[in-house]
């Protein structure tokens, strides 16, 4: 990499004359004195690694393993994640690194498709609302670990007459139900055993206590306010970490994501030895592998759909990170340690999980697949409840939901630095000073909407805007942003992006990048998202449906998401010049703002190309037709 020194930073200075209003949260020593830089590459990495790792990879990754064949899941999840989640991870990280800005102003290469970049945003805006919410659901779950005795460890007087410690059965004999019969007394025939619906203590402390659960969407209660108090405290940790933007939470996640490495080896040491820890394991990873599994189409888009979401591909924050790198930073050097980090988080959590899990499934005395759940299920009722269990059980429980805490934070961190982004890049001149500002604004904006999140029927609106927001819709907009990327901008034109920032490579080396970019990902993402809005089905809540006015909200959604695309198409054409068939070439075509950030970074070869450009007749997407079989060559 080449170095510049003060002098050259000096001179940049005083010859840019939009570096004359300096953002008071860029250092002196940051390459591009306009927008700033991570302060070390450690804090990239460690950011781009707590915003990967997320909620999914302990609560999601796990259940997937041992739904779909165990051990044998792993197969088709890491030939995923070599085949799309890689590429795609790769692809994003440089197309925001090469030209310094979020995920709207990228969009300068392919003017048309701008529209997908604000789709991004208005994801990442929405997604943000309930994952505060759940940061608050840890919070509140560790703030209540703090007793001489866990409250969900047994049936208090806040528990009905539905609640048990243990599962009760009524034993058939003779044709007379004897009454009041566990599982635990074993003189009775399994035949003959009849179990009874009840609620363990953690679930209905789950639902009566800390979210006062009201029957559906349409009631919608009053606020919760023990959780309105842990959304504020989380939307002011969020507020503190980003004050001074990259430069403050590149230090906090120092702490918050090296730390759930801690409380992961910790859980999974106390959790080998304990009684039915074994039988945990088998069931996710050990000789329970059912290779049959491999046949089924499911588990091969089960691994393809955990790849894509838990590498955060299609958020813009793959873009909006990288932006902050030095321009010659290796971002394909990167692109692998962070996605092979974040798979190898999801298999070390699935172990620290099931452990438990078996060991609470000894203790009742049931099979291991009645206990394990997924989702708020397994993070908020049965590990909780196996918790419980463990001598000094306080103490771990404080640590699990700490952990659960500062994996959310480190995902919010990134998700609000988007919004923060966007807003700098788009109104340079307003924002640049008053970072401290809008980040503080976004964070009240956000605990306002989130208060109906924290209502009695709150967790039907986080499920809600989940089920419809952060799924198939992500999809979309991937594949329109590869389809933009490769065929449209020109993937040999973003080969030579990258190469301006990494140095030249052999046509062998792109070859396997170029299959990917180009049919492969495209191929696996449509493939994907056809099953997804083939076998869609309304969400619910547990057995509670939604309402029908509810579900059509959820589509009103998805509809605000997607209809940038258009529109903002549309408003492109109507404003440009020419007739139809010029108009769409233009738009097609980079605009001149297109380039590297930094004026030393642009070389001859952008120089030329904005003269180049203004002379040719054919856009890259015509250029890229002709070219197309020649690329992979």
């Amino acid at each position: 990499m080449k170095k510049y020194g003060w002098d050259s930073f000096t001179d940049l200075l005083f010859k840019n004359p939009a570096a004359a209003e300096q953002d008071p949260h860029v250092d002196n020593g940051d390459e591009n004195t306009e927008r700033g830089n991570w302060s070390s590459k450690s804090d990239y990495i460690l950011s781009m690694i707590g915003y990967a790792v997320g909620l999914g990879n302990i609560w999601r990754f796990p259940y997937l393993a041992y739904k779909n064949g165990g051990g044998a899941f792993l197969i088709p999840y890491f030939t995923m994640l070599v085949v799309t989640g890689i590429p795609l991870f790769f692809l994003e990280s440089a197309f925001g690194q090469f030209c310094s800005q979020g995920p709207i102003n990228v969009w300068r290469s392919v003017p048309l498709l701008q529209g997908v970049g604000i789709g991004m945003v208005i994801v990442t805006l929405l997604v943000s609302i309930y994952y505060n919410v759940i940061i608050a659901y840890s919070l509140y779950y560790m703030f209540a670990s703090m007793q001489s005795v866990l409250p969900w460890s047994s049936c208090s007087n806040w528990a009905d007459s539905n609640c048990s410690n243990t599962p009760i059965a009524f034993c058939n004999v003779s044709g007379v139900l004897t009454a009041n019969w566990t599982q635990e007394n074993n003189t009775c025939p399994s035949s003959d055993i009849i179990t009874v619906p009840v609620q363990s203590p953690s679930e209905q402390y789950w639902d009566l206590v800390a979210l006062r659960r009201s029957g559906g969407l349409d009631e919608t209660g009053p606020v919760v306010w023990h959780l309105a108090l842990c959304l504020l405290l989380c939307s002011i940790l969020v507020a503190g970490a980003l004050i001074r933007g990259i430069k403050s939470s590149g230090k906090v996640v120092y702490f918050t994501a090296t730390f759930p490495y801690v409380v992961i080896l910790i859980l999974l040491i106390r959790g080998v030895t304990l009684e039915g820890a074994r039988d945990g394991i088998e069931f996710y990873i050990g000789a329970q592998s059912n290779l049959t599994k491999l046949y089924e189409a499911q588990v091969w888009k089960d691994a393809a759909t955990q790849t894509f979401y838990s590498l955060s591909v299609g958020w813009g924050g793959l873009m909006t990170l990288a932006s902050y790198n030095n321009f010659h930073n290796n971002v394909f050097k990167d692109s692998f340690v962070v996605s092979l980090t974040n798979a190898g988080t999801s298999v070390l959590a699935g172990f620290a999980i099931f452990s438990i899990l078996g060991h609470m499934a000894h203790i009742y005395k049931v099979p291991v697949e009645e206990v394990v759940k997924e989702g708020f299920g397994l993070a908020f009722i049965a590990y909780p409840d196996a918790l419980s269990k463990l001598p000094v059980s306080q103490l771990w429980s404080i640590l699990f939901f700490f952990m659960l805490l500062t994996v959310g934070l480190d995902s919010q961190f990134a998700g609000i630095e988007i919004l923060t982004t966007c807003l700098l890049d788009a109104f340079p001149k307003i924002f640049k000073s008053r970072r401290a500002l809008v980040t503080i604004t976004i964070c009240s904006i956000l605990y306002l909407l989130g208060l109906p999140c924290v209502t009695e029927a709150g967790i039907y609106w986080v499920t809600l805007i989940d089920q419809f927001v952060a799924s198939w819709v992500l999809l979309v907009l991937v594949l329109l942003e590869i389809i933009g990327i490769s065929y449209i901008y020109g993937g040999n034109r973003f080969i030579k992006d990258i190469e301006m920032m990494i140095g030249n490579k052999t046509s062998a080396f792109w070859l396997w990048w170029r299959a990917c970019w180009f049919f492969i990902s495209p191929c696996i993402i449509l493939v994907i998202l056809g099953w997804s809005l083939a076998t869609f089905v309304p969400p619910t809540y547990g057995k509670i449906d939604f309402p029908g006015w509810g579900l059509a909200l959820g589509w009103c959604m998805v509809v605000f998401v997607i209809i940038w695309i258009p529109a903002v198409a549309v408003y492109k054409l109507i404003k440009a010049k020419g007739n139809p068939w010029k108009r769409l070439k233009s738009l097609c075509s980079p605009s001149e703002d297109w380039h590297p950030y930094l004026e030393i970074h642009r070389g001859e070869r952008y120089s030329e190309e904005r003269c180049r450009r203004k002379k040719k007749s054919k856009t890259h997407l015509e250029v890229n037709v002709e070219v197309i079989s020649s690329s992979w060559l």
